[in-house]
């Protein structure tokens, strides 16, 4: 039976990449081995593999749910300043509200509320 979920990405530096997520966004590291690290995510894991030279996916989002509408106003004043920040708001399509920044290598990081029928 299947226990969990994790998420791979190429990136230039674990190192970056270690700063980006641990030290800014709070993940834990949950494994290691040589050219790889994975964070613990809370709800799956998000790996990344080291290689001098890759391309961006043409579309990559990588989400985290916040736990309501206030949290992502929250982080968004925590992450003010950093690359690519937009600021929150409703999605035009979808019921979702959330911001985006971009983590070291280029790669969309969102941070959302799922907004359910009945939820503000």
């Amino acid at each position: 039976m299947m226990e969990s979920m994790v998420i791979f990405h190429r990136c230039r530096s674990l190192a970056a990449t270690d700063a980006f997520y641990i030290q800014q966004l709070g993940l834990t590291l949950w494994h290691t081995q040589p050219g790889c690290h994975i964070y613990d995510s809370g709800y799956g894991y998000l790996g990344f593999v080291e290689a001098a030279d890759f391309e961006l996916p043409a579309y990559s989002c990588i989400s985290f749910n916040c736990t309501d509408c206030a949290e992502v106003d929250r982080l968004y004043e925590k992450f003010k300043g950093m690359k690519g920040i937009t600021a929150p708001r409703p999605h035009p399509q979808f019921a979702v509200y959330s911001f985006f920044i971009q983590d070291p290598d280029g790669y969309t990081v969102e941070f959302q509320k799922i907004v359910k029928e009945g939820e503000q």
